[in-house]
């Protein structure tokens, strides 16, 4: 009996690197770790796990860029044309690759369960907060509740700064 396995694609920002991940994929996570927080730009990345094999490179492996973190032992890849983050490489699992959730628009078989680092969490990230729309902003929500005197919200700075 053989057995076919379904392929997910994703892509970078500018569609310069595709790739293509068997799925299900291994495992998938939220990573609040500082080196996560400033590699991606945000307040956690999420990431799925899958082994080295099952992904493939389907276009643009040229216009792939790598960066060492000998300290850490971690290699991680992004487009060298958008700056797109693509993988992510740790030194104690040697087999495996960890790729940024956000390349795929289709279902990669996992939802994230877990959450690493989570106590590194910035004091700033969304914590589930109640939202509500802000009047005259379309597609804009705010924490309503009271802030810290020295907390100014986006309608405060919204009025000074038309």
């Amino acid at each position: 009996m053989t057995h076919t396995s379904r392929q997910v694609i994703g892509q970078c920002a500018c569609g310069k690197v595709r790739l293509e991940v068997d799925v299900p994929v291994f495992w998938a996570w939220h990573d609040h770790s500082e080196a996560t927080r400033r590699a991606q730009g945000c307040a956690y990345a999420t990431y799925v796990g899958v082994w080295k094999s099952k992904l493939r490179i389907a276009k643009g492996a040229t216009h792939i860029a790598t960066y060492e973190d000998k300290k850490r032992k971690t290699v991680r890849s992004f487009c060298a044309a958008c700056g797109t983050p693509l993988m992510y490489e740790r030194g104690h699992s040697p087999r495996m690759i960890n790729l940024p959730r956000a390349l795929f628009a289709g279902r990669v078989g996992r939802e994230p369960r877990y959450h690493i680092a989570a106590e590194a969490s910035p004091e700033w990230a969304y914590a589930q907060e109640p939202l509500v729309p802000l009047k005259g902003y379309p597609g804009v929500m705010w924490d309503r509740r009271k802030k810290k005197p020295k907390d100014e919200g986006l309608e405060d700075f919204l009025t000074r700064f038309p």
